[in-house]
């Protein structure tokens, strides 16, 4: 594992690369300036002096970090399995690729421009790179958590779709589909992806885990543990000898939908 890279020297690179692939990205990523701002918890760096923008940075992979360690000490991964993301401006924070999270410190923060041009650090990003950054061009995600979960995991080798087990469905935009199986870290993986997110804020990967995003990282972490836990309803339910659950009509999912956007409390 390689620590201790010139904090400096990887934010400068940041600036110039963010410079040069500025007027390349064009049309491509104009829409970006319509979005939400940056995650929760993380400084919008647009226009904002050197030192603001370090101190985002550092604060935004320390948010990075804390969430990562979660989805292993949540047992929704094992080992150096699944990764997680969250964009600042135009660059993409992301879990190094083989470095266990316990073992991530603030001088090993890895950045990437939308185009997968790495921007900030010396460790490689993630091997499932192609995903995180798909979902970034196409939606309106700040912040992405893939996970190898048990669960969700077993449901996607039995169904395309995961039943509705439980009106949290409604959270992540309706039922659950199921991305067909491709490669990991392939683009062939990162466009089923996409196409299963259609309209929806979370889905799972056959043979292969799950993929949740949000307007944060805890929203992104709250959807992939709400989508691991259904799953493991709709197991267990469905283990029972002689019955079947009762599964949820549309009509009941849209209702508890249309609620649940009115729920918790508000700013």
């Amino acid at each position: 594992m390689t620590d201790g890279h010139d904090a400096r020297d990887g934010q400068d690179r940041l600036d110039e690369a963010e410079r040069g692939a500025g007027d390349a990205r064009g049309d491509r990523h104009g829409r970006d300036d319509e979005r939400e701002g940056p995650a929760a918890g993380a400084a919008d760096v647009t226009g904002q002096g050197q030192g603001a923008r370090d101190a985002a940075i550092a604060a935004t992979w320390e948010e990075l970090v804390t969430t990562a360690r979660r989805t292993v000490t949540d047992g929704l991964v094992v080992g150096t399995s699944g990764n997680v993301s969250v964009r600042v401006g135009d660059t993409v924070l992301v879990t190094p690729t083989g470095v266990p999270y316990d073992r991530l410190k603030p001088s090993d923060a890895v950045g990437v421009d939308l185009d997968g041009r790495q921007v900030l650090g010396s460790l490689r990003p993630t091997s499932e790179l192609p995903m995180h950054l798909t979902v970034y061009r196409e939606t309106d995600a700040r912040a992405v958590v893939h996970t190898h979960a048990a669960h969700a995991t077993a449901v996607s080798t039995l169904v395309p779709e995961l039943p509705l087990i439980h009106y949290m469905a409604g959270a992540v935009g309706g039922p659950v589909r199921v991305a067909p199986y491709a490669t990991y870290g392939t683009p062939e993986l990162a466009a089923n992806v996409l196409r299963a997110l259609d309209g929806r804020a979370a889905c799972l990967l056959q043979n292969h885990g799950t993929l949740a995003h949000g307007a944060s990282l805890d929203q992104a972490y709250d959807r992939t543990a709400q989508l691991e836990w259904m799953c493991r309803v709709w197991l267990l339910a469905s283990s029972v000898p002689g019955l079947a659950p009762t599964l949820l009509s549309p009509a009941q999912l849209e209702e508890a939908g249309e609620r649940l956007r009115g729920y918790g409390q508000r700013d």
